[in-house]
């Protein structure tokens, strides 16, 4: 009693797919570096697999720049240098911390998306999850389900169509008389669809 114990399991060959997949996804997006986040000067064995993994797929990608980083001075950088970083590749549980913290850099949950990308589905969500409390009050920021879909058309190879509404979500947040109440603004949900549309033609 008063005792609890966890297992962390980290294998070679998933660390080696997500690896692979953070330096595709810099290919693709024409991205220079992957940082490997991790925390291998404590979890020796786990998170040293891990980077060692990585590390190893990183030979296969001479174009790309690597370097690796523990993952509580990466916080720390998020915060204090946020453009150093091209692709950050780490574990779950680090990537869920991480993931807040850039998402709150940005602006909070309503503007950040998430993808969920397996060897043969992915799934494309918006962060901040289901929100059943302002359901159809005309409250939410549509931002991050629009950015998640975004983001499900690159994946598809629908570049040109992923970037003409990324483009428009930009032009509309950058205007503050067309943001919502989340980032300052007056807009509504349907209202601040309405001016992405219109940044749209």
């Amino acid at each position: 009693p008063g005792v609890a114990q966890g297992i962390k399991l980290i294998t070679a060959v998933a660390s080696e797919r997500i690896g692979r997949h953070a330096f595709e996804l810099a290919i693709k997006l024409g991205r220079k570096k992957v940082t490997i986040v991790h925390k291998a000067n404590i979890m020796k064995y786990t998170d040293g697999l891990f980077l060692d993994s990585i590390r190893k797929v990183a030979a296969d990608y001479p174009s790309i720049g690597v370097d690796d980083m523990i993952v509580d001075n990466c916080g720390m950088q998020l915060v204090t240098k946020p453009q150093q970083f091209d692709i950050i590749v780490t574990e779950n549980l680090y990537g869920d911390i991480l993931s807040d913290i850039g998402a709150g850099l940005i602006g909070g949950l309503g503007i950040a998306s998430g993808a969920n990308i397996g060897e043969g589905a992915a799934i494309f969500e918006a962060v901040h999850g289901s929100a059943p409390d302002i359901t159809g009050k005309n409250l939410a920021n549509p931002t991050a389900l629009l950015l998640s879909s975004v983001s499900m058309l690159d994946y598809m190879g629908e570049l040109e169509s992923g970037s003409r509404i990324r483009n428009a979500i930009s032009a509309t947040l950058a205007n503050p008389e067309s943001r919502t109440r989340d980032l300052g603004g007056k807009l509504g949900t349907k209202e601040f669809t309405d001016a992405v549309i219109r940044n749209l033609k």
